[in-house]
């Protein structure tokens, strides 16, 4: 067994005090996050998402955050996918936001539901035709013997779609999480971190600071 117990490093950045939180989870995620791009983190907009299959089994995998306002936050994905297959049986889902050269995470619990035909056919209609094309090649999540077959079926659907605009494909759209529960993490020193919690109830959100 390889240890790498010794690997630790220290957080020296800012803490984090109640008085510095917005009373908004929305707004708070939102001031964290257009920090996260101003100082040019690495993809700020990608988060984990879990799902739970039907037989309880847990899975994550990393997806691009594409809208987001106070009713939730919107992603896109093959609706063929595993997760989507998993999303279909159990509609409670967590969200993860590591935004690890800030000494910041945020994780988000609440409920996901499909966005409408409409709102996904606008953001597809803005997408490269590469990426276009890529959602109808793709049938995610399924076996492929090899790249050159996902290759050959991309010049397939290329030349196919060669003159005029790509049509939307019926599989693929938007997924819209909406939260119950957001904790805003910031690293400490000595481990000692800083956590804060949002839990909604009924119209308004309680916030308590937890023990790291």
């Amino acid at each position: 067994m390889t240890d790498i117990s010794q690997m630790r490093e220290e957080y020296t950045k800012n803490g984090l005090r109640r008085d510095e939180l917005n009373d908004s989870p929305f707004l708070q995620f939102e001031k964290w996050f257009n920090q996260a791009v101003d100082l040019k983190h690495i993809e700020p907009n990608a988060f984990t998402i879990a799902t739970v299959s039907e037989d309880m089994k847990p899975s994550q995998r990393t997806v691009l955050l594409k809208m987001y306002d106070t009713s939730g936050f919107v992603f896109f994905s093959n609706y063929g996918s595993k997760k989507a297959k998993e999303i279909e049986k159990n509609q409670n889902v967590s969200m993860h936001f590591a935004w690890l050269g800030l000494e910041r995470q945020v994780r988000i619990e609440g409920v996901i539901e499909k966005i409408s035909k409409t709102e996904s056919l606008k953001y597809f209609l803005s997408r490269p035709k590469g990426s276009q094309i890529g959602a109808w090649v793709s049938h995610q999540s399924e076996v492929v013997n090899s790249r050159s077959l996902l290759e050959a079926k991309f010049d397939e659907i290329r030349k196919k779609f060669s003159k005029g605009e790509i049509p939307f494909p019926s599989f693929w759209g938007g997924y819209i999480i909406k939260p119950t529960f957001f904790e805003f993490w910031q690293g400490g020193h000595d481990r000692l971190h800083d956590r804060f919690s949002y839990s909604l109830e009924k119209s308004s959100w309680s916030i308590n600071r937890l023990e790291p």
